[in-house]
């Protein structure tokens, strides 16, 4: 993307230990994130009643629909550029205002008609109010992507536990004062303004919105393909909640979701913690000649020996997970859960190869790759909610990952200087782990004796260690062998 000169080589432990003492911060971070917002979850469930989460939900969609657009994708740029960014950051900034002002304009006037459509009147003003959280993200957008390029985790780490803790307090001193969804809208608003100013002041470089009229074209070339990828994406992951609403009526629709937030488990514990590193490690690596290919083959089956027996042990114990956790009322959920845990294994690949296509300039091909997704997923959602309900829709999500998206993915990469035979072999201990997970599963949940819980931690217990003794083999993969050039992200989880 630029002329300017390459950094020079110099051992791979640089970057290496960037990496990976950034990656153990973000993994940490992740852990961390999860518990609390699942801690504050269930105390807010206890004192907001179900149509104040309706409403508060109607206008994160709206939400998480505008971030997925927001900065037209540019701030990526910041984090891909050769050399110093210098020359792009002040473009890049004033990109993303300008169009946050807009997309902020956009939700505002549409408000009324949105929350409408969603079925939830009462959420227009929550729309317009939550959506001045666009405005501090684009303020944030560059700052936050320097911190992402200089793989400075720790520092991200304690921006999203102190607004966690600031949402937390926020939003339950307010509902315990009656009110109600606001109470959930102030919190959010209040982190995302600390989050904004600590990312600002944690920043390692600080850069005025400017305009260099010789850089935009470029810049909006990279980045208007991920803008909308990211929002076919946004797209192809909520489609199905229309149509299981449509087709099926809200008691499906509430047991589906439950299912789709279990099956997102490990993309929300491995590929959000990955992702904060790997486009930084893989665009550095890009500046290098072809070596971003072989790291990402690695990373592929790495991210493969943590995702498939997550997702296996999830699926094969579907039935004790759901009646463990959540009660006997919502065990229909589970034969879909036990599908679209397919469906979350390949999200987790999906998303570490959207970050090596963008990281060496192939935004279009995960502009296609997405609208092929979408396009092909919904008549087959559509008739497998006819044909067997909520288990039809994860079959369906199953069935178009496995056999349309993921060899369309496969090719891609291979494309981009991937090569399948090495990554198909890196993939096999991983398979044959999922492989025992989902036998030694079977057999546990079949002919151990005891209820629910005991077959759920004994079983679980058996099914990881067996998945343990094959992939653990697979850690001499992070040790460095090569040469490469020296290194220079919706709304809060209210319900956990």
């Amino acid at each position: 993307m630029s002329t300017e000169p390459l950094p020079s080589a110099t051992p791979s432990g640089s970057l290496l230990g960037q990496v990976g003492n950034g990656l153990g911060w973000s993994f940490a971070n992740n852990a961390a994130a999860r518990v609390a917002n699942v801690a504050v979850g269930v105390v807010l469930a206890r004192l907001l009643l179900p149509q104040d989460y309706g409403i508060f939900a109607a206008a994160t969609i709206v939400l998480t629909a505008a971030l997925s657009m927001n900065e037209l994708g540019v701030s990526l740029a910041v984090i891909r550029w050769p050399g110093s960014p210098a020359r792009v950051a002040p473009t890049v900034a004033t990109l993303a205002l300008a169009w946050s002002l807009l997309l902020y304009a956009a939700c505002y006037l549409l408000a009324p008609f949105v929350a409408s459509s969603l079925g939830s009147p009462r959420a227009t003003t929550l729309i317009r109010v939550l959506g001045l959280a666009i405005l501090m993200d684009a303020v944030a957008s560059v700052p936050a992507a320097l911190l992402t390029r200089a793989f400075r985790q720790r520092q991200r780490m304690i921006i999203d536990l102190v607004c966690i803790v600031l949402n937390a307090a926020v939003s339950i001193g307010l509902a315990v004062t009656g009110f109600g969804p606001w109470a959930l809208v102030w919190g959010f608003l209040a982190s995302s303004l600390l989050s904004g100013a600590l990312t600002l002041l944690w920043a390692p470089e600080r850069y005025r919105p400017g305009f260099d009229r010789a850089v935009v074209g470029e810049l909006l070339h990279f980045g208007l393909p991920l803008a909308g990828a990211s929002v076919l994406l946004f797209l192809t992951l909520n489609v199905d909640y229309a149509v299981v609403g449509h087709q099926l009526g809200a008691v499906a629709l509430g047991l589906y979701t439950l299912a789709f937030n279990l099956c997102s488990w490990p993309v929300n514990l491995v590929s959000v913690a990955i992702r904060r590193v790997s486009f930084a490690g893989f665009s550095r690596l890009a500046e290098g000649g072809d070596q971003a290919g072989q790291a990402f083959a690695t990373a592929f089956a790495l991210v493969l020996a943590l995702t498939i027996p997550m997702c296996a042990v999830l699926g094969v114990y579907a039935r004790q997970a759901v009646g463990v956790l959540y009660g006997d009322t919502w065990l229909p959920a589970a034969d879909a859960l036990t599908l679209m845990c397919v469906l979350g294994a390949v999200r987790v690949v999906l998303e570490l190869g959207y970050d090596y296509l963008a990281a060496i300039g192939r935004t279009s091909d995960n502009l296609i790759l997405q609208g092929l997704w979408f396009v092909v997923l919904i008549p087959v959602l559509t008739v497998g909610a006819a044909l067997d309900g909520i288990r039809g829709v994860a079959a369906g999500h199953a069935v178009v990952a496995v056999l349309v998206i993921l060899p369309v993915f496969l090719l891609i990469v291979r494309r981009a200087g991937v090569r399948l035979p090495g990554l198909l072999r890196l993939s096999g201990r991983p398979a044959l782990a999922g492989v025992l997970v989902v036998g030694s599963g079977l057999a546990t949940t079949h002919y151990l004796p005891g209820g629910p819980l005991v077959v759920l931690l004994v079983g679980g217990a058996i099914s990881g260690v067996l998945a343990l003794l094959v992939v653990a083999p697979m850690r001499r993969l992070v040790r460095p062998t090569a040469t490469v050039p020296t290194a220079r992200q919706a709304p809060t989880e209210a319900l956990g």
